[in-house]
This record gives structure tokens, sequence and C-alpha cells, in this order.
């Protein structure tokens, strides 16, 4: 018998458009199972966090997430947008602490590293890896793609640990 199936359950956070994607691994490549760009719409802050928390409650439940990764806060200029992210964040990781998730965080360059090989890789070269791992013909959306690149980097990463244990 092989390894049983994970779905991890990638996120890519933010106040106005909350990337998400789902892939299964086990035995063989990593496959496809969901992706999508959850919009919080126009309301208040508050239920822009509330739509963050139930969309991805949501996609817990419809695809059997087993386990979550998430891209870390990168502080530019701006500190009252980072702020916001972290928010967007927090109502990401709390409807994954809801359905008792272990939820697992990555800097940008990390995940780059994962999927190109380089920190400083652009946006597309990401995606491009992403569609071809996946064997995804059409394009995504890019918050769908830097979601799908945060669930890759954590099965490389964890394929990696489990190398060196």
């Amino acid at each position: 018998m092989g390894q049983p199936t994970r779905h991890v359950l990638g996120i890519d956070p933010g106040s106005v458009k909350t990337g998400y994607g789902v892939i299964a691994v086990g035995q063989g490549d990593p496959q496809h199972v969901a992706s999508g760009v959850i919009q919080t719409g126009n309301g208040s802050f508050p239920e822009r966090l509330l739509v963050i928390f139930d969309e991805i409650e949501a996609v817990i439940g419809t695809h059997a997430a087993t386990e979550a990764a998430i891209e870390e806060v990168f502080v530019s200029r701006n500190v009252q947008s980072a702020l916001k992210l972290g928010h967007a964040r927090g109502a990401a990781i709390c409807a994954c602490a809801r359905h008792a998730l272990a939820v697992h965080e990555y800097t940008p360059r990390l995940i780059k590293q994962a999927l190109v090989g380089g920190g400083g890789a652009d946006k597309q070269q990401v995606a491009y890896m992403v569609r071809a791992i996946l064997k995804l013909q059409q394009p995504l959306a890019e918050d769908a793609s830097d979601a799908l690149a945060v669930a890759l980097a954590h099965v490389q990463h964890d394929r990696i640990r489990g190398l060196l244990q």
C-alpha cells in the first residue's frame, strides 16, 4: 500500500483578493484539486475578513484539506498595508484552526526557491513552474497561482526534510 493522499491547501492572503489552491499529494506527482480567488467585496474591513474566514472554511470542507501552507507577510514601505495583510492572514489561519489543520508558513523567497531554484524569481517564472509541475494547460489567476505555489513549496520542503531525517 502507498502512502495516504494528503490535500494541501495553499493560501496567498490579501484583504481584497485571497488566492487559494488545493493539491493532492501521495504516490507520484502532486495533482491539482482546486484553485481560485476569494473576492472580499466592498464591505467594511471586518466584513471582508469574515468573507476570507468563511470562504477558506468552505474550501477546507469542500476539498477535504488535511493541512495548510500560507505565505508570510512581506513588509515593504507601507506599514498600513502590511497590517491589513496580517489581518487577512489571521482570518485565513483561524479558518484552518477551526478545522484543526496544521498551518505552515513560508516566506516569498523560500517559495520562489522551492519552485524555481532562486529566491529572486519573478511571478511569471513561478506561474510557469506551477503550471508545469501540475500539468495545467490554461493560465491561472495570479493569486490562485501564488497560492498553489505556496502549497507546492510546502510539499517540496516536506520532501527535503524527510530526506534529512
